[in-house]
């Protein structure tokens, strides 16, 4: 995105929180065992969750044991994020931060993650402060599910998505979100790797899915339209009323090099 500070990262989810929360996916099981696997990670480990939005992306590597401190601008995700009971102890902890400001000490981290956020930040200065943070050989992990078009309905779907206004300027370009990390001098040894996702959903929790997005279209007459022609795809596809939306879980590691002061 050329313009962040026109795009509004924090405040454009504002609103959003309960219908984020409720109809995103998790990332498939075995994206997260492929984070901890290549970033050696385990209980007790430390993980930055920058951008954490409603904690989705926490609960999940705070259930496998690690210590987990989410840090999100947003005050609304983040007091979603604050109000889910956690089924594991510690629960993440969350705190007020940007990607490219944590706030944070140095080398506090055993490895930073940012879940579907990572292109709302400002690449170059987020990095710069992921380094900082993380303690020699420490990892980075970027995760986003990416519509698979190969799918008929998720094609479909995600062509009215892309009829809202505001989604070209947004849409991620798929399969090269996380480019930036691979080609930063100040990290090494990464690599992309894909997972195959998906979501059942009826048709309030495809018009759930497709309004929580930060672009779908507000004014009440565009949005009146945008949700008829997503109950139209809904119509054409649903099986037993349900479709299922698909996904590639694109995850990009790489570590903390060693770059002179």
């Amino acid at each position: 995105m050329s313009d962040l500070s026109r795009a509004n990262p924090t405040g454009r989810f504002s609103g959003l929180a309960d219908s984020y929360a409720k109809y995103r996916p998790d990332y498939p099981p075995a994206a997260i065992a492929f984070v901890l696997s290549r970033c050696g990670l385990g209980p007790g480990s430390v993980l930055v969750d920058v951008g954490c939005g409603t904690g989705i992306s926490s609960r999940l590597f705070a259930a496998r044991g690690l210590a987990v401190l989410g840090v999100e601008p947003n005050d609304e995700m983040r007091r979603q994020a604050e109000a889910v009971p956690s089924a594991r102890q510690p629960a993440p902890l969350y705190c007020k931060g940007r990607a490219e400001e944590t706030g944070l000490p140095d080398a506090a981290a055993d490895a930073v993650l940012a879940a579907q956020a990572f292109h709302w930040f400002d690449a170059g200065a987020a990095l710069r402060e992921f380094h900082r943070i993380l303690k020699p050989g420490g990892w980075v992990a970027l995760l986003w599910n990416e519509r698979d078009e190969s799918d008929p309905f998720t094609a479909a779907y995600g062509e009215v998505i892309r009829s809202a206004p505001e989604a070209k300027a947004v849409e991620l370009p798929r399969g090269r979100a996380g480019e930036p990390l691979l080609a930063s001098p100040l990290f090494e040894a990464g690599e992309r790797v894909c997972f195959p996702n998906s979501q059942a959903l009826d048709e309030e929790g495809m018009l759930g899915r497709a309004f929580s997005a930060s672009y779908a279209p507000k004014e009440p007459a565009a949005a009146a339209g945008f949700a008829d022609a997503l109950r139209a795809v809904f119509g054409r596809f649903q099986q037993q009323g349900q479709v299922v939306l698909r996904y590639a879980t694109s995850v990009y590691v790489a570590r903390r090099a060693a770059v002179p002061a």
